[in-house]
């Protein structure tokens, strides 16, 4: 459960740091806080031998509907970080079972990132796509939507 809460911390961090909205301080602050919380839901909810048994309870969630994810605002309160200044897109899910955490990010373009957390996985080839989702620069070659990325990868992705 450790690692796929730091992918989830790690990659919710370099959103964050891409908003430019707080001070590093704050960032380190909010992560850590997020961490704790995350770990506290889960415990009791993480079934390694059945990873889709609890998916929806541990689901991380922004979209018109729900704008605010009760972890992600826990972690707010308890860093003094305004939401908003969080920068998040309007839309974005992270799935977050044993072995593995996915994103969408912007429904509209189906953008879904799994983030392999083993290392004998064999990356396919990269290709480039037609619409590039909002969190990736014109120049970062975009994977296919059902690429699987080592957690390591994760960090070229988010500039």
């Amino acid at each position: 459960m450790r690692k796929e809460i730091a992918a989830v911390v790690f990659f919710l961090k370099r959103l964050v740091k891409k908003a430019e909205k707080l001070e590093s301080h704050k960032v380190e602050l909010f992560v850590e806080r997020l961490a704790v919380a995350l770990q506290e839901k889960f415990k009791g909810h993480w079934y390694p031998e059945n990873p889709s048994k609890g998916q929806a309870y541990r689901c991380i969630r922004v979209n018109r509907f729900h704008r605010q994810d009760p972890e992600l605002l826990r972690a707010c309160w308890e860093s003094g970080v305004q939401y908003s200044d969080l920068g998040l897109p309007r839309e974005l899910t992270l799935w977050v079972d044993p072995g593995e955490v996915c994103c969408t990010e912007n429904k509209i373009l189906a953008s879904q990132w799994p983030l392999s957390l083993t290392t004998t996985q064999v990356l396919p080839p990269m290709r480039r796509a037609h619409a590039l989702p909002p969190l990736l620069s014109p120049t970062t070659a975009v994977l296919t939507r059902y690429c699987k990325l080592h957690f390591i990868f994760l960090s070229y992705l988010i500039p």
